[in-house]
């Protein structure tokens, strides 16, 4: 059959236009030519000859242009805090959900070929071709190919003498290249990363990914530092395939997983002796209620992080956990057995080396818990055994048994909760001839074996009433009022003879006015006659439980004076009768602008103890501006402001300062620059870390984003979303480039 002039053959969703089109039905061949133009629901081709045979889908068409779309999975809708940032983490992980799926916009791709091969059902081979995300009028970057095979059917393809040029320069070569159509896991090299430091000089990275299974992977990354040497990263992941994995509901965190990473720079040359980092993590869900944990990191030497990371959160770390739990959990009651130990480094400030902390060689614990008892009575017991274990201080074991018994009356408006509890502790202690272990105690020597029962009494009740309002220029929301009284009675007992191996002062916040114990840990049971009374209001809409805003003020009134037998070493007895104020107040107080802010004051001495104060501003994605001041009047005064914000045409600035006004030094500065071309983002960003005072180490990152394809360059996208709470892509939310994680 012979249709010649706007020809037209269609089959299920494809269509064919040309000037003349052949078909012979004895081979089921069709031939197009002139205008020939091949469009199907995601793909689109022109050119001026085709030849195919339709069932075997096999055939070629001559030098032609193409379009293809695909549309990438929907995504989870981050929650917004009430602090108005979506819930992800730092490394972009959605946290929380609204519950919908977003659509990523669709991916579109287009190019043109010497020729285009059909070979079979959704395989093409594609000679002399080219491809980019650019419209067709604007080519700022394009990946030319001698061949390109795409398998559809597998998403993968897989290309031949590849080079990517961006304003007609070519930047990347590659012999042979293999990447996912679909953005999924594909084995091969990533696409480098390239940057500077100031004490690592110029670094070049290549990752090789490797997809080992669909509950495995690895990436090796070897990376190359001008002023050290070339050290070897490396990162194992996995997912165990258990029925206990296999049970969990679909987007659950999977408890059986692990990661192991290593890294390893052999006769750095700056320090003159080998470089090394380990970190393990394994989580086990072992049937039968049981659980088990293992978090092991350690390095080289104690400078290992300010040397070679750029992360502050990293150069900040005086202790390395090492860490072994194994855990079980039964109807009413859980059990655990704890093995705790660390790795201590030296403060990078004064080059000297940190109190190590007690090892614990093992722990033990358990808790029971019975909520169903007669006349509504509830039942807890918390229970512990530990061997704390030091190289050179005071060694001691210690047992503690904590049952609790309360009765608890609730109601839609009102809440009583009275307790009372026995709490029991033993130490077997040793070692005290060892140089400096009475030391806490000016030397002199204590009873080898204590013991300490204390009864504890408490009542805890409120109120919660609530009322409709409006707020928002009209909008109808519920107000709560929410009053609460805490008492608590613990008698005084001399402890100035106990050692103390994991007990410090607690932080005075909201949810300490409310704890039984003044001190963290278990060696002092502070003595107590006190009243806490603390007032909470929020703003709730009524349509889907939201909180919007909330405050709080409370504050504790003491009885009576704390006992000259009851304190830490150093610790400066209480004689007041009143403790700090305690104020907070977060959530939306202007459409798109958000407040948070804490306050201790000290009305003895008419002195604010702790503020915090912070606020932003996020009209939209891309769009947000931070700023924040936090005090403490021992040891804090810092200035923190950070944004990411439009700046003409497709510029868009981001930045950091944080300053110490106690210390008269920048902690941290962070100033870049973005640009959105529509196909391509390009980022430079500087960055400034005060890892010791006076010897800042300085970073620079450069990266071009080819839009879902690849991210060449330093990567800083890490740096800005840990710096800049709410900062977002300004390339709208993608799937995970063709070659970069």
């Amino acid at each position: 059959m012979v249709a010649e002039g706007d020809a037209v053959l269609q089959r299920a969703g494809d269509t064919l236009l040309a000037d003349l089109l052949i078909y012979r039905e004895a081979d089921d061949e069709v031939e197009a030519v002139g205008n020939v133009r091949l469009t199907s629901p995601d793909t689109s081709m022109t050119g001026p000859r085709l030849r195919m045979r339709m069932e075997e889908s096999t055939g070629e068409f001559q030098t032609p242009s193409y379009t293809i779309k695909r549309q990438p999975p929907a995504v989870p809708e981050p929650a917004l805090t009430m602090s108005g940032l979506p819930a992800v983490s730092p490394g972009g992980k959605v946290l929380a959900t609204t519950g919908k799926m977003i659509l990523p916009p669709p991916v579109t791709g287009s190019g043109k070929a010497e020729l285009l091969e059909f070979r079979g059902e959704d395989q093409y081979h594609l000679k002399n071709a080219t491809y980019s995300t650019c419209a067709p009028g604007q080519r700022d970057w394009e990946i030319g190919v001698d061949e390109l095979d795409l398998d559809n059917s597998r998403e993968v393809g897989t290309a031949r003498n590849a080079l990517v040029t961006f304003m007609d320069v070519p930047i990347l070569y590659s012999p042979w290249m293999s990447f996912s159509l679909n953005n999924q896991r594909k084995s091969g090299l990533l696409t480098p990363s390239i940057g500077s430091t100031t004490s690592s000089g110029f670094e070049v990275s290549t990752p090789w990914y490797w997809n080992i299974a669909p509950d495995m992977d690895a990436t090796i990354t070897p990376r190359v530092l001008s002023k050290r040497g070339v050290q070897l990263n490396t990162e194992f992941r996995y997912l165990l395939d258990t029925p206990v994995n296999r049970a969990v509901p679909l987007g659950a965190a999977l408890p059986d997983k692990g990661q192991v990473r290593l890294e390893y720079l052999p006769s750095d040359n700056q320090a003159n002796r080998d470089r090394y980092g380990y970190s393990v993590m394994h989580n086990q869900s072992l049937g039968q209620g049981f659980t088990g944990m293992l978090n092991v990191n350690g390095v080289s030497d104690s400078d290992y992080f300010s040397d070679l990371s750029t992360r502050i959160a990293a150069i900040s770390q005086g202790n390395l956990l090492r860490q072994g739990m194994l855990s079980y959990a039964g109807p009413w009651y859980t059990a655990a057995l704890n093995v705790q130990s660390y790795q201590t480094l030296r403060n990078a400030e004064n080059f000297q080396d940190l109190p190590k902390p007690y090892e614990r060689l093992p722990q033990l614990t358990g808790t029971a818990f019975r909520y169903d008892l007669p006349a509504g009575l509830a039942f807890t017991m918390n229970a512990e055994y530990v061997d704390f274990n030091h190289p050179t201080f005071l060694l001691g074991k210690r047992t503690t048994l904590y049952p609790q018994l309360s009765l608890p009356f609730t109601t839609a408006a009102f809440s009583l909760t009275p307790k009372v509890a026995i709490h029991s502790t033993h130490y077997d202690l040793d070692g005290q001839d060892r140089p400096g272990a009475l030391a806490w105690n000016n030397g002199n020597e204590v009873p080898a074996s204590q013991s300490r029962t204390l009864p504890i009494f408490s009542v805890d009740g409120g109120f919660f009433m609530e009322r409709d309002t409006d707020y928002f220029g009209g909008r109808s929301l519920v107000q709560t009022l929410e009053p609460r009284a805490y008492y608590l009675y613990v008698p005084a007992k001399d402890q100035r003879d106990i050692p103390v191996f994991d007990t410090g002062i607690a932080g005075f916040n909201y949810a300490q006015m409310f704890a039984e114990n003044r001190y963290a840990g278990g060696d002092r049971i502070g003595d107590a006659n006190q009243l806490t009374l603390a007032v909470t209001s929020r703003l709730i809409d009524p349509s889907g439980g939201e909180e919007l805003l909330r405050a709080t003020l409370g504050s504790r009134f003491y009885f009576a004076n704390q006992s000259n037998q009851v304190f830490l070493p150093g610790e400066t007895i209480r004689t007041e009768n009143k403790a700090d104020i305690l104020a907070a107040f977060i959530g939306q107080i202007l459409p798109k602008t958000f407040a948070d802010l804490a306050w201790q004051y000290n009305p003895r001495d008419s002195l604010t103890e702790r503020f915090a104060v912070g606020g932003r501003y996020r009209p939209a994605a891309g769009k947000i501006f931070n700023a924040a001041y936090r005090y403490d009047r021992n040891n804090l005064d810092q200035i923190d402001v950070s944004g990411q914000w439009p700046v003409s045409g497709g510029w868009h600035a981001v930045g950091r300062y944080n300053y110490s006004l106690e210390e008269s030094r920048v902690i941290e500065t962070i100033a870049g620059l973005e640009y959105d071309a529509g196909c391509w983002v390009g980022r430079a960003v500087v960055q400034r870390i005060a890892t010791i005072a006076n010897q800042p180490n300085d970073a620079f990152f450069l990266q071009l984003e080819l839009n879902d394809f690849s991210k060449i360059g330093s990567n800083p996208l890490e740096i800005l979303r840990r710096n800049i709470p709410g900062y977002g892509l300004i390339n709208q939310a993608m799937a995970d480039p063709v070659l970069a994680e």
